[in-house]
């Protein structure tokens, strides 16, 4: 049965994407009660210990010092960026956080040309103004979140995640070819982890034991998405997979009217729809742009 699924690298993309929705209505259902901090601290520290137990597992050599500094930044920057979405998510509905998120997308062309020096053509930035009217639309109607000033800060959350986490995407080229993905996940959940070292020593108050299976959960889960999304990716063309992502916004919006009784609106679909062609356009803009600086016809090109 494992080598049937295996042999589905579209079905493994799409679970670990639902796995991802579910991780966000857990934390959407979970943090009002448990607290926000206890919640991302001991989240991290599941995930670090069973990246850990891989990473030891697999024998990995310990990188280079110059690695460590920057995989510590890179760490730094997902635990802000997680803080920021988890907060959003008890501010806003499932599918608009979701919508919201897409975003990233877009600004990864801008943050790469800011950090990588890379060129953005004029008709990545009149898509990318698209996208973003489209998010502009989907928020428009109100949604299903806490009204008032609450759902503001929610918006101004998911977008300063949306826009930390395409900085991150970005820093991950500079060393995806230098690091295995193991090592990658180690630091994505150990230096979360040790960063929130206070809180899981009691600054932020005692925590309840009881909420402690649901932390673990938690962590497993965020671990087995990326495990999941890397045999994925190792089994079927990136560009086949990468659209899956979207699926993200069916599983928000499922798990929004099952457990929270969000039905989103007409504007949040339109909006979506906008939003994911803008970033499939760039995508694609910037994969047949690679294939001509090489020279090569597209078809000799490996993807």
């Amino acid at each position: 049965m494992i080598d049937r699924l295996l042999a589905r690298p579209l079905l493994i993309a799409v679970l670990a994407v639902g796995m991802g929705s579910g991780i966000d209505a857990i934390v959407k259902g979970a943090a009002p009660a448990a607290g926000l901090m206890h919640l991302v601290a001991w989240r991290f520290l599941f995930g670090g210990l069973l990246a850990l137990a891989v990473f030891l597992w697999q024998r990995r050599p310990m990188p280079p010092w110059e690695a460590i500094r920057f995989h510590t930044l890179r760490g730094a920057l997902q635990l802000v960026g997680a803080v920021l979405f988890f907060f959003a998510l008890t501010r806003l509905a499932l599918a608009e956080a979701a919508i919201i998120g897409f975003t990233a997308a877009l600004m990864v062309p801008f943050v790469a040309r800011i950090v990588l020096g890379e060129f953005v053509s004029a008709r990545a930035f009149l898509i990318t103004l698209v996208g973003f009217a489209g998010a502009a639309f989907a928020i428009s109607g109100g949604g299903e979140g806490v009204p008032g000033d609450g759902r503001w800060l929610g918006l101004a959350a998911c977008f300063a995640s949306a826009t930390i986490y395409a900085v991150i995407l970005v820093l991950l080229r500079l060393r995806a070819l230098r690091e295995d993905a193991t090592t990658i996940a180690l630091f994505t959940n150990a230096v979360p982890a040790l960063c929130m070292a206070p809180v899981l020593f009691g600054v932020a108050g005692p925590v309840n034991v009881s909420d402690l299976p649901l932390f673990g959960l938690l962590g497993v889960l965020g671990y087995s998405v990326w495990f999941l999304m890397t045999l994925a990716y190792a089994r079927a063309k990136a560009q086949l997979l990468a659209p899956l992502e979207y699926t993200a916004l069916i599983w928000s919006a499922l798990f929004g009217i099952v457990f929270f009784a969000e039905m989103p609106g007409w504007r949040v679909w339109a909006g979506a729809v906008l939003i994911i062609g803008a970033c499939l356009a760039i995508a694609f803009e910037n994969h047949f742009e690679t294939r001509r600086q090489t020279g090569q016809p597209v078809s000799d090109l490996p993807d």
